[in-house]
């Protein structure tokens, strides 16, 4: 675009072309711009210059605008609309915004979070594109450099001022087995742990999790000495819990996850070594005025809060029916 000769115009003389527009008066439009008369008709002269155009004509009717005036009136209207948005931002409408977000979160946190988030994205604003990435390191870096919108991760010990940072929730960690598992048959301990083999569920922020100590020194979960099998998909993870000897630490809240969690139970973390794991919602400072980002915000931090209170009616509900039982 050549700016050369947009930096000679003065955008207050756009305006007055436009309220004159509207009066086809000199006076009255001197009164809704709070100026005086004479001052208003040098401002419908340096518009004159302007545009090389008489602009109006004097009538008996009044001001009538010339065919050049009438031209310019087209576009005028959209070009001060849009000059007031640009200063003032749009308002914000979920139900006609066509664009896209990226999140990031680890499958472990997406089986639970995913399905009521994209269920409600989807219902309160159609057009929307979601991208999530399950895999990506650096969260913090991608979400300075715009790469990233949003991240779901286990809360870091510190963040620098560049960053939004809230709170989501925590979790205890589990020892998950299949059902019938001899893990599961007298008291758990690390000793116990190291007979069997492990899976290591993938998470981008794993460093947040292998800090944990125990009373007898680093958790065996860390360096575990006996077959160890790596792998990013919790799925397949599961699907191998329930035919194997293999036991996976994971939160333990994927044990209320219906079928995906069907036939595996959780065996308590041995002694000293109970751990909660602390979520957040992150993003970078550069979105905070921006109206879809702090929609989409809003929507992220409003499901979770709609997902624990659900869990937590659940559980209370499965602990009401085991006390009915005994007593019955």
């Amino acid at each position: 675009m050549d700016t050369r000769e947009l930096h000679k115009v003065d955008l207050n003389l756009l305006i007055s072309l436009h309220v004159l527009l509207e009066e086809r008066s000199v006076s009255r439009a001197a009164e809704r711009l709070f100026i005086t008369q004479p001052a208003m008709s040098k401002t419908l002269s340096r518009l004159r210059g302007l545009f090389g155009d008489a602009l109006f004509t004097r009538s008996s009717h009044g001001m009538q605008p010339t065919p050049r005036a009438l031209e310019i009136a087209e576009g005028l209207d959209a070009i001060l609309g849009n000059i007031t948005t640009l200063l003032g931002g749009e308002d914000f409408d979920p139900a006609a915004f066509r664009g896209g977000v990226t999140i990031a979160l680890s499958e472990h946190v997406g089986i639970a979070l995913l399905p009521p988030l994209i269920k409600r994205l989807n219902e309160k604003a159609p057009w929307l594109n979601i991208r999530i990435e399950s895999r990506l390191e650096n969260q913090l870096e991608a979400l300075s450099l715009g790469n990233l919108d949003f991240a779901v991760q286990v809360k870091h010990a510190q963040y620098g001022t560049d960053y939004r940072v809230e709170k989501l929730g925590t979790s205890s960690l589990a020892i998950l087995v299949r059902k019938g598992h001899a893990l599961t048959r007298g008291d758990s301990s690390w000793q116990r742990l190291l007979d069997f083999p492990m899976i290591k569920l993938y998470v981008p922020d794993r460093e947040q999790l292998e800090v944990q100590r125990n009373t007898s020194g680093v958790v065996p979960l860390v360096h575990h000495p006996k077959g160890v099998l790596e792998i990013s998909a919790l799925l397949s993870a599961m699907a191998v819990l329930r035919q194997t000897n293999y036991f996976m630490p994971a939160p333990a809240y994927l044990l209320e996850q219906g079928r995906a969690s069907a036939g595996l139970t959780g065996v308590t973390m041995p002694a000293g070594g109970e751990i909660n794991i602390e979520y957040a919602l992150v993003a970078h400072n550069r979105t905070a005025n921006s109206p879809l980002h702090n929609w989409v915000w809003n929507q992220i931090t409003t499901t979770v809060d709609e997902l624990r209170a659900s869990m937590q009616r659940r559980r209370l509900e499965s602990t009401e029916q085991v006390r009915k039982s005994s007593t019955s």
